[in-house]
């Protein structure tokens, strides 16, 4: 006898994507109800007396349930705020710093000796330092969007969207870091 381990292979595929499909779109159980969970109401008891006056039945008295005699987890005591000084306060990084340190060291990283890599990667980059921009403000902000913004012109520049020499935006950007990390405090 002889198989198509290729056909088995994607008939046992096809099969597991129709399951997981179908698992997908079922519905999710509704949790069993226990019976101690259930209401049951009691009838209101009836007065003999003649008078009119209405009265309102007592509510019902819970049974005892097997979840109720567990004994619940003690409520955590409430925290306290501990004091932050002032010389940890400002050993914080300016807001960013970190995003666009990691952008410029994914750059080193990546960018290789090929135009084309250096090209997606500047790209990348450029991608990066916008998503760092939205942690900055102040001078750093303004600085990590000028590096984005020479990032995207290095991409233009090496991808050939624009004429000019990219070594002359390599310079800008190299004067940008050093300045991005005395800003941010020696990186």
């Amino acid at each position: 006898m002889h198989l198509n381990w290729a056909a088995v292979s994607a008939l046992a595929g096809a099969i597991a994507a129709v399951v997981a499909l179908v698992a997908y779109l079922m519905p999710p159980a509704p949790p069993p109800q226990s019976r101690s969970d259930a209401v049951v109401p009691t009838p209101a008891p009836q007065s003999s007396s003649p008078d009119p006056v209405t009265t309102r039945p007592a509510p019902p008295t819970p049974s005892p349930s097997p979840e109720s005699s567990t004994p619940q987890p003690p409520m955590p005591s409430p925290t306290r705020a501990v004091p932050v000084s002032s010389a940890l306060l400002s050993a914080a990084r300016p807001g960013g710093c970190d995003e666009a340190t990691a952008a410029l060291t994914a750059y080193h990283r990546n960018a290789g000796t090929v135009r084309s890599s250096q090209a997606a990667a500047a790209q990348q980059t450029y991608l990066d330092l916008m998503g760092a921009v939205l942690d900055a403000q102040g001078v750093v902000g303004a600085k990590i969007s000028r590096l984005a913004a020479e990032f995207q012109e290095l991409n233009f520049r090496l991808t050939g969207m624009t004429g000019g020499d990219p070594n002359q935006v390599i310079a800008d950007i190299n004067t940008d870091v050093a300045e991005l990390n005395r800003l941010c405090g020696s990186i």
